[in-house]
């Protein structure tokens, strides 16, 4: 029996893993013991890492659909040059943007930089992921408030921090071994700011059950009333930031009188939350969807920025601004998916940058694309209207998951190329696509991920590919091999090539990595960025900013404030009730496609969508448990749901797990103005029980 440490690809904490492999199977899955993230604990999916391909496997050759509507199974070879040949005739016929694709958090930093070479730099094709659902807007805030897309904190700060507040997150079931963490801290003092009474405020010290939306409005409210008790920590502010005075003035007009019943809170809440911040001597912020997937979003994670610049709450042990990642390498997306900036950060237009890419990679400048990826709700609104023509999607399923997505059904029927490449064949999305590309799954792939806290670490081929398959980079590389790009056909032949091309492209960047070699990561405790070539790695949990310094000009952090919007989702006589989404179960994830294989998971959670409902208006509008409702939303769409009573969700609102269809049918097509990311969080509906 041989034993092979490995990354879990589900969720962005990348536990580490021990394989034991015998006569080609895995026979038992260990958390890695002494890893800094995990530390010998997992959750159950990352638990069962050994269960996917073994229900759901799909024949390991390229299937094509014919004419007639049924499907062919063809060699590789047949299917690159599929793929290759279409996407060419395409852009001849239509232009180099008639081209996009969608990709994914689950992809490895090494499949990242191949298709982002390939779609980007030579075929000027446009692509975007799903880090545009989940973290852009972190990406926005932290560029604009930091200078760079680099939260600070490393995972330990939740053992360390006196003072935990958590916004818009639910660790308890998204994050369980982040919230591990939390438990293990003696003296912490947990409070929760969230619409609903999730199961991470009911093992809170503190819950805030606010209104909908009201995020923006709360955050400057505490801004202001820390000001005006002068509860700062001025050395820092003015050391170490921009434009305090005028936030200052700014929130002024942002009195807990003013505030209180617009959030749906008592003053004497806002003072006491306000009290903590002050009191804590270690006071961490940590936020996720539930801020990130807002119409505000960018504003209000940066006013959760604001509330730590001007306490001096960032760069020292068990404090920060801390946003908590999806995906398992969506920090990998952020820095080298090559979509909105080059592989490393940077700007197209930087002259110095493109100098230093093209260097990198071996290519000549005039290569490089010169422009940002058009973002994803374009791509998907370019396909509507007739100026895109293909589309390829990488490892997700977009018709479950993309807000409002009987958009993304319409944009289905009108491509004509539509390739999707995935470990399932049987997914919403691979269902309907022209040519399917089977993947292997992660246990199969090697190469790296990056995980929340800026960790890397390795992920290694557990078991070997049988007959015929072959892992992401392998079909990237068949069909860049197809499209005759030379310089990827001969210098990107592995992922250990990616790598070293992706640590070249961040020399000097705030995420320089070329102190990191490939087989460093190996068996390792993983290395969180930065680390520079010849600099000495001293411990296994680094923070950025402890010494005041940030990435922007003059290396201060800015504070950054916008007057609240107008929601332009509003509840009305004709939909008066708020919908709101998220995590439903531990063991769920996305789309159930990977779940469903784990057999304590498909026998645990319900096969139907299902909306919780709080008693009293299920009284009201005479519902009992288990009814089926018939939900419309104010984006025209309606869905079938199964009611369950709780009294955690708020009267006039109701909750649904996002790991269903039904769900996202009813978001409608609304956006953060700088990160473009979807305001999943909220449809106005109104519903009504269907008769048995």
């Amino acid at each position: 029996m041989r034993k092979v440490q490995s990354s879990c690809n589900y969720c962005a904490i990348d536990c580490n893993m021990d394989f034991y492999v015998e006569d080609g199977r895995i026979v038992k899955v260990v958390p890695t013991k002494g890893y800094p993230v995990n530390d010998g604990f997992s959750c159950v999916k990352g638990l069962s890492l050994d269960k996917q391909h073994t229900v759901y496997k799909p024949n390991p050759l390229p299937r094509i659909k014919q004419e007639d509507g049924t499907f062919k199974h063809v060699s590789w070879e047949e299917g690159y040059q599929e793929v290759a040949s279409r996407i060419l005739e395409i852009q001849e016929k239509y232009g180099t943007e008639s081209v996009a694709a969608i990709s994914t958090g689950q992809m490895t930093l090494e499949e990242f930089g191949i298709f982002g070479h390939m779609m980007r730099n030579h075929l000027k094709a446009n692509v975007d992921g799903n880090t545009r659902l989940c973290m852009a807007t972190s990406v926005v805030a932290h560029k604009q408030s930091y200078g760079f897309d680099a939260p600070g904190f490393t995972l330990q700060d939740l053992e360390i921090s006196d003072t935990i507040i958590f916004i818009g997150a639910n660790p308890v079931v998204a994050h369980p071994i982040l919230w591990g963490r939390v438990r293990k801290n003696p003296n912490k003092k947990v409070i929760v700011i969230d619409p609903r009474r999730s199961e991470t405020a009911k093992n809170a010290d503190y819950w805030y059950g606010i209104k909908h939306r009201s995020d923006l409005t709360l955050l400057y409210g505490i801004a202001n009333e820390l000001i005006r008790l002068d509860y700062l920590d001025h050395e820092f502010i003015k050391e170490h930031t921009n434009q305090f005075e005028e936030f200052k003035a700014f929130v002024a007009d942002y009195s807990i009188e003013k505030v209180a019943p617009i959030c749906g809170l008592e003053e004497e809440q806002i003072r006491e939350l306000v009290d903590f911040i002050h009191n804590g001597e270690r006071v961490s912020f940590w936020w996720t969807m539930g801020i990130n997937q807002g119409y505000e979003a960018v504003r209000s994670a940066q006013a959760i920025i604001n509330l730590a610049l001007m306490t001096g709450n960032i760069g020292k042990p068990g404090t920060g601004a801390n946003s908590i990642t999806g995906q398992s390498n969506a920090m990998g997306s952020r820095l080298f998916s090559n979509t909105t900036g080059f592989f490393g950060g940077g700007d197209f237009d930087n002259a110095t940058r493109r100098e230093q890419i093209a260097k990198a990679l071996g290519v000549e400048e005039s290569l490089l694309i010169d422009k940002p990826t058009i973002p994803y709700n374009q791509i998907i609104e370019n396909i509507n209207a007739g100026k895109i023509k293909a589309l390829w999607v990488v490892c997700t399923n977009p018709r479950h998951s993309w807000i409002n997505n009987d958009t993304f059904r319409e944009a289905m029927s009108k491509l004509e190329l539509f390739v999707v490449q995935d470990i399932y064949e049987d997914t919403d999305t691979s269902k309907e696509c022209h040519v399917y590309l089977p993947a292997v799954p992660g246990t199969k792939k090697e190469g790296t991920v990056i995980n929340m806290e800026r960790r890397l670490s390795a992920v290694r081929p557990c078991l070997t590919k049988e007959e015929n398959e072959r892992s992401d980079y392998e079909i990237f590389y068949g069909v860049a091999k197809a499209l005759g790009l030379k310089d990827i056909e001969e210098n990107w032949k592995t992922p250990k090539d990616a790598f070293n091309f992706m640590r070249a492209c961040t020399e000097n960047m705030p995420c320089d990595i070329t102190g990191i070699e490939y087989e460093d990561l190996e068996n390792s405790k993983g290395i969180q960025w930065p680390l520079k070539k010849g600099c000495l790695l001293k411990d296994d949990q680094r923070r950025l900013y402890e010494d005041g310094k940030f990435f922007t000009a003059n290396q201060k952090a800015n504070f950054m404030f916008e007057q609240p919007l107008d929601n332009p989702i509003q509840v009305s006589e004709e939909y008066p009730y708020i919908f709101n989404s998220g995590r439903g179960t531990v063991g769920q994830w996305h789309t159930q496609t990977r779940t469903r294989e784990i057999p304590f998971v498909s026998d645990a959670v319900s096969q139907d969508a299902y909306v919780y409902m709080n008693p009293s208006l299920a009284k009201e509008k005479q519902i009992e448990d288990n009814d089926i409702i018939e939900i419309s939303s104010n984006n025209g769409q309606s869905a079938l749901f199964v009611v369950r009573m709780s009294e955690d969700v708020q009267e006039r609102e109701l909750y649904a797990p996002i790991h269903y269809i039904e769900c996202n049918k009813l978001t409608p097509s609304v956006y953060d103005k700088y990160s473009k990311e979807p305001s999943y969080k909220m449809a106005a509906v109104n519903f009504r029980r269907k008769e048995k």
